[in-house]
């Protein structure tokens, strides 16, 4: 599939999860908004029920006209010019609010008509029990009174009723959650896709490259009348490009090893500082070719830790084996090594093309290479340093990357010394 039409993908399914969310919000506050009227008209149905039962109890024939008018939210005030007993009043409501399943905590308060002042307040539980039966003895000085009512806990049983919503809201994010994961892993699987095709093609160059010189040498030696001189010369090329189709194998079977589910080291006493001496002579006659040169620096006093030798050895020659490929001209790579309290600290340093720092976020995955116009200018894989930092993961250790573009790059490698 094109990079372009997975970009559609993404943004049409992108429109579309954004117009369901927006949907799924819109309805949920719609509900909302329901479940709060029907919950008004239902409290607003009990107290002018309430208010016709007083009329009655105290055998009053007027007529009642909207009494109960809703103050605020929570706040219902229901206007009747009568006597009101308290223990009554709160029988009443509470046996109307039970009717009606408005199972709320409420305070209610009796006001005297000519002032507004509050002449009696209470806080009821909906838990509480209700028993009905004749108000009690109370004296009041008049018989014009008003009560009012106040839910502090009103928006608990609108939002109780929206349950339904909820569930699938939090459905519908799942839902949501799960497409962007299959999304996301599209888009990973089609990285990985064309990192390995790159990788492919390049590992088919590197491996074509020094067969097909082999072959070429082996035929000319073949000829009966090579002289001496022109023999061993294809002896030679034929050696080298052996060694080099070698190293380019013995990568791939480094990564190899990394794919293991248990990685298994084969650890003893290592002196780092042989091992430094050990991979400078391999690369001295490539460093010579190129008119380049090593520089020490071996200041550790303690060089000795606990590692694979052959690991260990393998990431010091990935690493001078980079700082040679990426100097241009004449390289100059420095080596050094120091102690840090109880850890044991290598630098390879060049002073090559580096790397710009989004590069350098990038350089330790997997088959990764810095984009370039001819993807064969530097020879490799990208597997190197990716081998690099999982080999010094493996050894309980970190490595660390300082780098410019044009001022080359420094790799520094962190191991507990001594094993300790």
């Amino acid at each position: 599939m094109k990079r372009n039409s997975i970009r559609i993908i993404v943004l049409l399914a992108s429109v579309l999860f954004a117009g369901l969310v927006l949907t799924q919000v819109f309805w949920v506050r719609k509900a909302y908004t329901l479940q709060e009227r029907q919950l008004d008209y239902d409290i607003t149905k009990s107290l002018k029920n309430v208010a016709q039962q007083i009329l009655i109890h105290n055998q009053d024939s007027a007529q009642l006209y909207d009494p109960v008018e809703q103050v605020s939210d929570k706040v219902f005030r229901v206007r009747i010019q009568e006597s009101l007993e308290p223990v009554y009043l709160e029988s009443l409501l509470s046996l109307e609010f039970r009717k009606e399943e408005i199972n709320l905590e409420f305070e209610y308060s009796i006001y005297d008509c000519f002032n507004d002042s509050v002449l009696f307040s209470r806080n009821v539980g909906f838990t509480q029990e209700v028993v009905p039966g004749v108000a009690p003895e109370f004296d009041w000085q008049n018989d014009a009174h008003y009560f009012g009512v106040y839910f502090p806990n009103k928006d608990d049983q609108v939002l109780a009723g929206l349950n339904f919503w909820f569930f699938s809201s939090t459905l519908l994010l799942l839902v949501l959650l799960f497409f962007s994961w299959t999304i996301w892993l599209i888009l990973r699987q089609k990285r990985l896709s064309e990192i390995k095709n790159d990788f492919i093609n390049n590992m088919t160059h590197e491996l074509k490259t020094p067969i097909s010189t082999i072959s070429l040498s082996s035929k000319m030696l073949l000829k009966e009348d090579l002289d001496a001189e022109k023999r061993k010369n294809f002896a030679q090329i034929i050696d080298k490009e052996n060694d080099r189709l070698s190293l380019q194998v013995e990568k791939v079977l480094q990564i190899a090893t990394l794919e293991k589910e248990k990685l298994e080291l084969n650890v003893k006493a290592v002196d780092m500082h042989v091992l430094i001496q050990e991979c400078l002579t391999v690369f001295s006659l490539s460093m010579e070719e190129k008119g380049g040169e090593f520089q020490l620096d071996l200041q550790a006093k303690n060089s000795l830790m606990i590692g694979d030798e052959v690991h260990l050895t393998n990431i010091l020659h990935n690493l001078v084996d980079n700082a040679i490929k990426y100097s241009p001209e004449a390289p100059r790579v420095e080596i050094k090594s120091w102690n840090e309290g109880k850890h044991l600290l290598v630098q390879v340093r060049d002073e090559g093309i580096g790397m710009d720092p989004l590069v350098g976020k990038k350089i330790f995955e997997k088959f990764y290479r810095e984009p370039q116009g001819n993807i064969h200018d530097v020879k490799g894989f990208g597997l190197g340093l990716f081998y690099v930092k999982n080999m010094v993961k493996a050894h309980s250790g970190n490595v660390s990357l300082k780098s410019e573009v044009g001022s080359g790059s420094s790799f520094t490698l962190k191991f507990k010394s001594n094993g300790k």
